[in-house]
């Protein structure tokens, strides 16, 4: 049974704006959740919110329906005030001043030709009316100048994480790869969630992976990550070689930056390699990392947790170095696990497992997609996203990076072609 949505094939993207495909791909790794509607988001309304935004004219309605059934000593000012303040915080300026307009017109109204049996009353009542929608425009105002600069601190974040690392390719080395990063929406501050593609003459090795806090230290801890990722990737033979030069990098970061940070950053992440030829197998490093899925053809999925927990990257030295009579790996030992064709191997940050519901429920991505087929792993990661953003009822607070690789049937050498590596909010 395939749940995902129909039409993404191996290649096309979720968004389709005009442009390369490369542009398509880039254009679909950063940004909200996307498909999600989100109450309280104008850019992702939804049903409630869409609902919510005719209570102005149903607040109208009410008054004239209020004075039109009651004696004259009954007002319908209660009505007529909300409803301005009401369209405030919900629609545009314009909409908000029409609807103040009209309550104010409206109250006017009814006190002149229905009469009140006090004069004072009266004007007392349309002066609360008309003072009431004088600060819902000013309201409206400062509401609008908000979301204006949230929008515009979201939008510089979502270029700057564009502009730091491309997106990976559809393809490689026999392996079909998708990736998707879901924004919270709680903030707009630039995190640590990250992954990264790259063949290498190796295999085809990849990190995804999670930075300590927010804002532009984590992005030069990232920056610092990637790089070295890129490098190591290439040139060590072995993946606790890649994962060791990471945690020299961050400890040579870590050296150079005050606060906290000096002494508590850190990293948690996985790193994969798939081995070129047709050895069905795929070699894993976890640094404190949730464990990655395994999701078989038949639908069934599994969990891959290490065989020896570690601690995340950047506090190796806290950790046991390993016996003297190991191979040296010390906290980065290589697991080598059975990778047959047509298996997807799925890899997230805690956005995933920590997103809860409404009764504080944590996202099970074991039980959630045991029994399911997905025709690509495109379609995968559509289902996941659109599931975690129903299981939180679209009040995810916290960033998700995912990467899905599936190993097709024709799995060979390949001349290395290309580093592809996404940055994003934590």
């Amino acid at each position: 049974m395939d749940v995902a949505p129909p039409g993404p094939e191996a290649g096309r993207e979720q968004r389709r704006p005009a442009g390369s495909g490369a542009g398509r791909a880039r254009e679909r790794t950063v940004g909200k959740r996307d498909g999600a509607e989100h109450p309280g988001d104008p850019e992702h309304p939804s049903a409630l919110w869409r609902a919510a935004c005719w209570l102005p004219a149903l607040l109208l309605v009410a008054g004239e329906v209020f004075a039109f059934l009651t004696p004259p000593n009954y007002n319908s000012a209660p009505f007529f005030s909300a409803a301005p303040l009401v369209a405030a915080s919900l629609l545009s300026a314009r909409a908000t001043a029409v609807t103040a307009a009209i309550a104010v017109v409206a109250s006017v109204d009814i006190t002149v030709h229905r009469g009140s049996p006090s004069t004072g009353e009266s004007v007392t009542e349309n002066v609360t009316v008309l003072t009431v929608s004088l600060l819902a425009l000013g309201i409206n105002r400062v509401v609008r100048r908000s979301d204006s600069r949230l929008r515009s601190a979201r939008g510089i974040a979502e270029a700057a994480q564009r502009a730091v690392l491309p997106a990976p390719p559809a393809r490689l080395d026999g392996l079909r790869v998708a990736a998707r990063y879901v924004a919270a929406q709680a903030d707009a501050r630039i995190g640590g969630d990250l992954y990264a593609v790259q063949d290498t003459p190796h295999g085809a090795r990849l990190i995804v992976g999670d930075v300590r806090g927010k804002g532009l230290g984590a992005v030069e801890a990232v920056a610092v990550l990637i790089g070295a990722f890129r490098e190591a990737a290439e040139g060590e033979p072995t993946l606790a070689g890649v994962a060791r030069r990471l945690e020299h990098a961050l400890l040579r970061e870590g050296g150079r930056r005050a606060g906290i940070d000096q002494f508590e950053g850190f990293t948690t992440a996985v790193l994969a390699e798939v081995p070129h030829g047709d050895a069905p197998v795929v070699r894993l490093v976890n640094r404190g990392h949730p464990p990655p899925l395994l999701a078989h053809p038949d639908g069934t999925v599994a969990e891959v947790p290490p065989g020896a927990h570690a601690l995340p990257l950047g506090m190796g030295e806290l950790g046991d170095p390993g016996d003297p009579g190991d191979s040296g790996e010390g906290p980065d030992r290589v697991e080598e696990r059975a990778f047959p064709p047509g298996a997807t191997l799925l890899l997230f940050t805690d956005g995933v497992t920590e997103a809860r519901d409404a009764a504080g429920v944590f996202y099970d991505p074991v039980r959630r997609l045991a029994g399911r087929r997905f025709r690509s792993p495109d379609a995968l990661l559509d289902h996941l996203v659109a599931d975690v953003d129903r299981h939180t009822g679209g009040h995810g607070d916290d960033d998700m990076a995912l990467l899905a690789v599936r190993r097709t049937e024709h799995h060979h050498p390949s001349v290395p072609r290309r580093t592809a590596a996404t940055l994003h909010n934590e």
